[in-house]
Order: C-alpha cells, then sequence, then structure tokens
C-alpha cells in the first residue's frame, strides 16, 4: 500500500488541510485583537463622555467610580498616572489616533499618497497660526484645533483641485504646498501682538501636555466620523484604490470619494498633531501600514494588522515616554518604526502577494 500523501488532501491532517488550520487561527487571533482594541477603545471614549459630562448628577458617580478604578491601577502597578484626568485624556488621543491613522492610510500607501498626509499636517499649522494671529486681534480664546481643522479641510480640497488638474498626484505641487503652507505658518506665528512669544516646540513635535479636554473631545468626534465613513464606504474606496480607471468606467463617483478620502486624512491629521506633532504626525499614516503589508495577504488583514500595530506602537511609546521623560510623539514613531523593521525581518510574502480581499 502507497503511503504517499496527496498534496491536495483538505483533510485536517493533509498539508492543504494543515495550512487552512494555520490561516483559521491567524484570522482567529486577528480579531481577538481587534475585539481588544475595540473595547479599548469604547473604554476611552467612555471616560471622554464621562469627563465632559461629570457635573450631571447621573454621571457623577460614574466618573467618580473611574477615577477610583485609577487610584487602584496606579496602586497596583506602583505608578503615579492613572489618577491623573490628564493622563487620561492624552492616553484616550492616542488610542484613538492607533485606530483611525493606520485605517485612513491603508487607502493612502496603496494609492502612493503617502505624502498627503505630511502635507495637510503642514496646512494644518497655518490653520494653528492663523488661529493664534486671529485671537490675539479678537480676544477670543476658542480652540486652535478648530482653525487647524477648517484650514486642513481646506487644504485637502486644494490637493484634490491639484490632482484633479494634474491628472495625478505629482510631487511637485504637493511638495509646494507642503513648503508653503509650513512657510505661511511661521510667518504668521511671529507677527502680530503676543505671537513671538509663543512656543512652537510641542506643536512641532508633539506632547502629552497639549492635549486639551477640548482637543480630546474632538478627536473623539473625528475618530467616530472617520470610523464611521470608511464602514459604510468600504466597498467604493477599496475599488478606487486598486483600479481607478475601472472605477470611473462602472460610473463610480470617484472623484467624491477622492476628495472623501483626502479630507478624511486631514480630519485624522488635526486630531493627532496635538500627539505626534506636525512633523511626526504623518509617520502614523503610513509605517503601520507599511508594517502589515509585509505580512498580510489581503487588503483586509492589512487593515486589521495595521490597526494593531498602530495601536501597540502608540501604548508602548506612551510608556517609553512616560518613564524616560521623552516626547511622545518621537517614542510612538520610533515604536512604529520598531514594529516595521520586525515585520520586514519575519516577512516570507511582502506586499507582492497581496490580494484586494
Amino acid at each position: 500500500m502507497s503511503t504517499d500523501i496527496d498534496p491536495t488532501d483538505s483533510t485536517a491532517s493533509g498539508p492543504l488541510g494543515r495550512l487552512r488550520t494555520r490561516q483559521t487561527t491567524r484570522e482567529t487571533v486577528e480579531l481577538v485583537g481587534i475585539g481588544i482594541v475595540g473595547l479599548l477603545a469604547t473604554l476611552m471614549l467612555a471616560f471622554v463622555g464621562l469627563y465632559w459630562l461629570r457635573d450631571l448628577p447621573l454621571l457623577s458617580t460614574a466618573y467618580e467610580q473611574f477615577r477610583i478604578a485609577g487610584r487602584l491601577l496606579d496602586l497596583y502597578l506602583g505608578t503615579n498616572i492613572f489618577k491623573h484626568p490628564f493622563m487620561w485624556q492624552s492616553l484616550s488621543t492616542g488610542v484613538l489616533i492607533g485606530i483611525v491613522a493606520p485605517l485612513v492610510g491603508a487607502f493612502l500607501v496603496h494609492r502612493e499618497m503617502a505624502l498627503i498626509g505630511e502635507t495637510l499636517a503642514h496646512a494644518a499649522f497655518a490653520g494653528v497660526a492663523i488661529s493664534l494671529l486671529f485671537n490675539s486681534f479678537t480676544g477670543w480664546d476658542g480652540s486652535l484645533l478648530v482653525g487647524a481643522l477648517i484650514v486642513g479641510v481646506i487644504g485637502a480640497l486644494i490637493v484634490q483641485w491639484l490632482a484633479d488638474r494634474t491628472q495625478t498626484y505629482g510631487d511637485v505641487p504637493i511638495a509646494i504646498m507642503l513648503s508653503g503652507s509650513f512657510a505661511l505658518g511661521t510667518l504668521l506665528i511671529s507677527y502680530g501682538p503676543g505671537q513671538t512669544s509663543f512656543s512652537i516646540e510641542s506643536l512641532l513635535y508633539g506632547s502629552i501636555a497639549v492635549v486639551t479636554p477640548d482637543g480630546t473631545r474632538l478627536m473623539a468626534l473625528l475618530s467616530v466620523c472617520v470610523i464611521g465613513a470608511v464602514v459604510f464606504n468600504y466597498k467604493q474606496l477599496l475599488f478606487i484604490t486598486f483600479d481607478e480607471q475601472a472605477a470611473r468606467v462602472a460610473q463610480l463617483p470617484v472623484d467624491r470619494y477622492n476628495t472623501l478620502l483626502v479630507v478624511m486624512t486631514a480630519v485624522v491629521v488635526v486630531g493627532a498633531m496635538q500627539v505626534l506633532g506636525v512633523i511626526l504626525v504623518a509617520a502614523m499614516l503610513v509605517v503601520p501600514v507599511a508594517a502589515a503589508s509585509q505580512v498580510a495577504v489581503s487588503f483586509r488583514e492589512t487593515m486589521y494588522l495595521s490597526v494593531l500595530f498602530g495601536e501597540t506602537a502608540v501604548l508602548a511609546g506612551f510608556v517609553f515616554s512616560i518613564y524616560m521623560s521623552l516626547p511622545a510623539g518621537g517614542s510612538i514613531v520610533m515604536a512604529a518604526i520598531g514594529i516595521y523593521l520586525i515585520a520586514i525581518t519575519v516577512s516570507k510574502n511582502g506586499v507582492t502577494a497581496m490580494s484586494t480581499r
């Protein structure tokens, strides 16, 4: 009797069966990881809501219980972090960044639009400068992020206009806008009464200390909007990402979805610049996705892994920055790059093996 094993045997003992078992186990682990990230994000959103509405009678008790849980966590870990609301604000913002930045970045990277994130970050910087100038002349004490969001979205629309005019996301016009918006921001910050005393270091490099309650609430709102937009427009965004010409032939409103993508990028950039800073914010749009692309075999798996890698980088970066008293932005980005290097080392498939599932 022959003992040869049929390589096409799909039973559990055959090679194909074992391969399918490994794939199923891998998918299960990824889905469990996404579930944990979802629970963590829900917890952070709950804190943001409780902190905002803590003066209401029905929610004040829940907020105090949250504070008690933070003190107990400090006691268990031997730290002095979680009892402070501002640390929860920074952590909430970081956790949400770890989700929405790779989520949007997955589409940008596979469309070779990674430079767009850097451009919109500089446009948002110009928005902060305009807000500072407006506040100094009018005395209005509004959030600087509102101005950054407005100018960032306008910058996104300009980027899309440039793309339509040139029929490509060319490096030259995008580079001009990138440097021009940053130059405008530096000029406006140095101009006007009281502007020269403003330190832009934390804005450029990111800092836990600059995360405000208003900024945290804005990040929470923007994150929910971005996740909802991706979920409801996933198939259309996937179509134009891998075959824009076919999408046009199918009479899909490609320009509308292109605009949606760049506007979502601007929204993510504005929310993330609080922690990561203007200079480093684009890294979270690119590096986790680049790492996931090295080991994923489909676009959907790339999105799952990029979120997991992004969240891991954020949490690891926060821990390192707190214990070493270093900027959070640089710590998070270096953690993401470390994950990318590990992914390259263990990669067997790479980007070329990816399907569009």
